[in-house]
C-alpha cells in the first residue's frame, strides 16, 4: 500500500516510529514532513497528505500532531477526504468499517506510540463494509458541496 504520512513538531517522533513500522510491513511511504521537532504549522502537512489522498497519488494518509484534532479538521477540508480522529481500537475499526475513512489521524500527546501503532494496524486491515453505509458516505460529500 502507498501511504502519505505527515506530522507537525508535536507528532514528529511518533511519525518516525510509525514510518519504521510501516516500512517493516512493506508499505511504500511518502513522507511530506515535518523533519524535526522545531515548531511548525500542522495545516501545512495535513494539506499535503489530504491532497495526495484526494488526487489518488496514494492509497491513504496518516497524520499525527499533539491531539490529532487540527490535522483531522484540516484534512477534512479537502474534497474526497474522510479523515478520522482515532482514539482507540473501536474508533479505528469503525472509521474504516462504516465511514470508509481514508486518512488516519492521531494525537501524540493523547495516545502512546504503541497504542497508535496498534490502532493504525487495525485501521489498515479493516475493510469498508459498504451497503447501508454507502448512502451515508455519499451524504458526507453532499454536505461538503452545500
Amino acid at each position: 500500500m502507498k501511504i502519505a504520512i505527515g506530522s507537525d513538531h508535536a507528532g514528529f517522533e511518533v511519525k518516525e516510529e510509525l514510518k519504521r513500522t510501516l516500512e517493516r510491513e512493506s508499505h511504500e511511504l511518502v513522507d511530506v514532513g515535518t523533519d524535526s521537532t522545531e515548531s511548525c504549522d500542522y495545516p501545512d502537512f495535513a494539506g499535503k497528505v489530504a491532497r495526495a489522498v484526494a488526487a489518488g497519488e496514494v492509497d491513504c494518509g496518516v497524520l499525527v500532531c499533539g491531539t490529532g484534532i487540527g490535522m483531522c479538521i484540516t484534512a477534512n477540508r479537502v474534497p474526497g477526504v474522510r479523515a478520522a480522529l482515532v482514539t482507540d481500537a473501536f474508533t479505528s475499526e469503525m472509521s474504516r468499517l462504516h465511514n470508509d475513512a481514508n486518512v488516519f489521524c492521531a494525537g501524540s500527546r493523547v495516545l502512546s506510540v504503541d497504542m497508535i501503532e496498534d490502532c493504525l494496524r487495525l485501521w489498515m486491515k479493516t475493510a469498508y463494509e459498504g451497503g447501508r453505509h454507502d448512502r451515508r458516505v455519499g451524504k458526507i460529500e453532499e454536505a461538503r458541496n452545500g
